[in-house]
């Protein structure tokens, strides 16, 4: 998988840093894949402020320092939900661009009743640009699957960014 999410990586690279544009990522079900991915890159820090891992409810308080009610109505590898924590990182790490994924890879229950085998990614640009892409592999197989939102996630970026 490296392999290929470095070049993913290294395309993602060249469209920021020809904007002179940064990113921060939220990584979720993906459990830091997508910013290790990025991190491939030589010289990540022209382009990749940083991020970090939601996985339980306390990092998510954290890393978006946002109000319970924010989440009312909405539930994990969803549209919204991922959108929401994408405008958070991209405001809370001072970034043009938020990238984030949320998703239900398997293995064990997803707390807020996500089937396994769905991903949500989502990527908040500059004003209001926002772009979303539902990834369903239909397994219950937990590596697979990271690997499968990892790659649809950085597509979804790339595909954002105009690549």
């Amino acid at each position: 998988m490296i392999a290929e999410t470095h070049l993913q990586a290294l395309r993602i690279a060249g469209l920021l840093r020809a904007r002179g544009e940064k990113l921060a990522v939220a990584d979720g079900a993906t459990g830091g894949l997508i910013a290790a991915s990025l991190l491939t890159v030589p010289g990540a820090l022209d382009f990749f402020v940083g991020g970090g891992v939601v996985y339980s409810l306390r990092a998510r308080d954290v890393l978006f320092a946002l109000p319970p009610e924010a989440y009312r109505g909405m539930r994990g590898a969803g549209e919204d939900y991922a959108l929401l924590q994408a405008r958070a990182i991209r405001d809370n790490f001072g970034s043009e661009w938020g990238l984030a994924e949320s998703g239900s890879v398997g293995g064990s229950t997803h707390p807020g009743g996500a089937p396994a085998g769905r991903s949500c990614a989502a990527v908040a640009g500059p004003g209001e640009f926002a772009f979303t892409r539902l990834t369903e592999t239909g397994s219950d197989d937990r590596i697979a699957n990271m690997e499968a939102f990892t790659r649809a996630a950085l597509q979804a970026l790339e595909d954002a960014l105009g690549g």
